[in-house]
């Protein structure tokens, strides 16, 4: 299949999953406010009555359980590079293609925890599994100031 012919079919499928949302023209029709707040003015309406708060705790315990959060799940996720690449090229690709990643080889690679760089590390094998070997970890205050 040539590539024009790929496009074509691309194409051909986008219009046949238009067709088939069938989704209405949104109602460009528009809305007297005044004539809704005068109707709403009609109704009776009393403010909320909330408890007063005060200085205790919603619990009682004054400490934090840190079990509980120590179970939490999280990803972790090993980054060897990047590569920004167009559809075309994306769509180009078989088996055997190489991309080239903006990293050098031997680079360290980025430890990623739910998506948030927390170290650097280097591939090792253990009993035939790839690990990663911590060789520098980012400081709290480091990546506290990447969230903001």
């Amino acid at each position: 299949m040539s590539e024009s012919d790929d496009l074509d079919a691309w194409g051909d499928a986008l219009a046949e999953q238009a067709d088939a949302a069938d989704i209405p023209e949104p109602d460009t029709q528009e809305v007297d406010w005044g004539d809704l707040s005068a109707q709403m003015g009609s109704e009776d309406v009393s403010s909320a009555a909330f408890d007063e708060l005060t200085g205790e705790g919603g619990g009682s315990k004054s400490k934090v359980d840190l079990d509980v959060l120590m179970d939490i799940p999280v990803t972790l996720q090993l980054e060897i590079g990047r590569a920004k690449v167009s559809i075309r090229n994306l769509l180009s690709y078989t088996q055997g293609s190489v991309i080239e990643m903006d990293r050098l080889a031997g680079e360290p690679l980025d430890l990623l925890v739910n998506g948030t760089l927390i170290a650097h590390g280097e591939v090792v094998v253990i009993n035939d599994k790839f690990g990663v070997r911590l060789t520098d970890v980012v400081s709290p205050q480091e990546r506290i100031k990447k969230l903001r």
